[in-house]
């Protein structure tokens, strides 16, 4: 049976705001790849990589596509005995309304350096 509209509508509404301040246990991360069944293996700023799982709200609404960014709490990875490191807990689909918060600043220079970086590792820059 298919979820109610209002239910798609409410979470696309929810998913489209930016929290105006991130926890300590938040962070912004680039999408790698999907690893299947609702997990995703995201980048953070620092190049550390994650593994990390869709909520049941998000699947089959919102679509989570390669290079794109999410939000995710790494609160409840120590409260578990397998290999996710978080939750995702919004994705960015707006992108220009996100930049605009303070905490955005900050990881701009790093993902800018990391995209180079491996755009030179794979060969696809030309120099």
């Amino acid at each position: 049976m298919a979820r109610p509209k209002r239910n798609v509508l409410a979470t696309a509404l929810e998913s489209s705001t930016p929290p105006t301040t991130l926890s300590l246990t938040q962070a912004i991360a680039r999408v790698v790849n999907a690893a299947g069944n609702n997990l995703y293996s995201v980048e953070l700023p620092s190049g550390k990589t994650l593994l990390v799982e869709m909520p049941s709200r998000f699947r089959n609404t919102i679509w989570v596509k390669r290079g794109g960014y999410v939000l995710i709490d790494t609160n409840s990875s120590g409260d578990r005995d397998n290999k996710l490191n978080g939750d995702i807990v919004n994705v960015v689909r707006d992108e220009k309304d996100w930049r605009k918060e303070p905490y955005w600043s900050v990881l701009e220079p790093l993902y800018s350096r990391l995209q180079g970086a491996n755009l030179t590792r794979t060969g696809l820059r030309n120099s």
